[in-house]
């Protein structure tokens, strides 16, 4: 190990800060995401169309859907590990118990990861906004 390394692994000072993206909060079930596809709301972005459903019970749970048209395989995982990253450092923005479904855009793989992260603060913020209204 090098001396510029640091003493703990990426993985566990993001489990400490409490900045995880666990199973648990992830959208898994074909079904969940046709739920929230035809009774949910929808946000649009530059890099992304995001839908959410408010939940009765349990806590946030997001899901990614990234077609074909988006690429080849590398390019679509590229796109899922970028938005799975910026989602856990910004999951603590959404509140309650809310189903939300990312779609892509393709400009999501060229863009500055920073701008995907604060694309999906914002959308966080917008949909908690939403959920509080209602």
């Amino acid at each position: 190990m090098s001396a510029d390394a640091p003493n703990q692994s990426v993985e566990q000072s993001a489990v400490q800060e409490g900045a995880s993206f666990p199973r648990a909060a992830r959208l898994l079930k074909h079904s969940d995401f046709e739920r929230v596809y035809k009774q949910g709301r929808r946000h649009f972005s530059s890099h992304m169309t995001v839908f959410y459903l408010r939940q009765t019970e349990g806590g946030a749970r997001v899901g990614f859907t990234v077609g074909r048209v988006l690429g080849g395989a590398v390019q679509r995982n590229r796109i899922k590990r970028r938005l799975r990253e910026a989602v856990r450092l910004r999951r603590s923005a959404l509140k309650g118990a809310v189903d939300v479904v990312i779609n892509p855009k393709k400009s999501v793989l060229t863009a500055e990861f920073q701008a995907v992260v604060e694309e999906v603060n914002s959308a966080f913020g917008v949909i908690a906004k939403k959920l509080v209204e209602k």
